[in-house]
């Protein structure tokens, strides 16, 4: 449930115009599209619509269901678009209620148990990759990292594959998940791109970490019919994966890598980690 006091809730209906029924200018088609656009959520689906069917009350019931991190995203985005459809109530003191309504979503929006969840994404046009870091960044969403280790340690592993292969370290199935990202920072290292020992060092300390991640994902996560990890280790498990992978987006975005070799071509999704 979002943290929202009843006088933060008045002001956002206010602003959203919700006290007939609807939510600013939207027709439930567009109100559905706006959903899936900024959430990837069905905003029609029954878990929304305990308190009535109306997009006002569709809305306080996402209100009810998701935690501060995505309704603070929704608060932004609706102020956003009422702004630029010009259909935000016509009322004395609009500037300060906007700026209260935009101050609460910026206050949630920092409400998250992961610092670097906006790493956590797709970098390649790829289904598969997509639906994962997506189920990833909901499970912190909704503050349950114990329930999606084994969807971010796939993650993990779409995610250094690609970056690997651009910098011309090969796959093969015989390859474990550590072992090519050891060559990953060999690469790094011998490219001049890493311009600290202590980078190198932490980079290291992260091949034995993904090593013992796959013992995390076969016996400590859903991917088995398992006991799962408690909830603070699995929360230093995703902090840590996901500052190494914005750390390494960062690194590959300002360099320029070496092209695939042609060895690398048709990957085997069937690696052993």
């Amino acid at each position: 449930m979002a943290d929202i006091s009843s006088i933060e809730r008045r002001k956002l209906e206010r602003l959203f115009r919700m006290g007939s029924g609807y939510v600013l200018d939207f027709s439930d088609r567009t109100f559905s599209e706006f959903f899936e656009e900024h959430t990837r959520r069905d905003i029609d689906a029954a878990v929304y619509r305990e308190r009535g069917t109306s997009k006002a009350n569709r809305l306080r019931g996402f209100w009810a269901v998701e935690g501060n991190h995505l309704v603070g995203k929704v608060i932004q985005a609706l102020i956003l678009y009422g702004q630029a459809e010009d259909c935000l109530p016509d009322e004395p003191g609009l500037t300060d209620l906007t700026k209260d309504c935009w101050n609460l979503g910026e206050r949630m929006l920092r409400d998250t148990p992961v610092a670097e969840l906006d790493a956590l994404t797709a970098t390649v046009d790829e289904r598969d990759f997509e639906t994962v870091a997506q189920h990833v960044r909901e499970a912190i969403e909704k503050n349950q990292p114990e329930a999606a280790l084994d969807r971010l340690h796939t993650f993990v592993i779409k995610y250094l594959r690609t970056v690997c292969s651009h910098r011309g370290v090969e796959i093969n199935r015989d390859k474990a998940l550590h072992s090519i990202f050891g060559e990953y920072v060999k690469r790094l290292r011998d490219a001049g791109l890493l311009e600290s020992l202590m980078t190198e060092r932490i980079l290291k300390s992260s091949i034995s970490v993904l090593e013992a991640f796959n013992d995390v994902r076969n016996n400590q996560s859903l991917a088995h019919d398992n006991p799962i990890l408690n909830y603070e280790e699995s929360l230093l498990i995703f902090n840590h994966v996901a500052s190494s992978v914005r750390f390494i987006k960062s690194l590959e975005a300002r360099t320029e890598p070496t092209k695939p070799s042609k060895s690398n071509a048709g990957v085997d999704d069937n690696l052993p980690f």
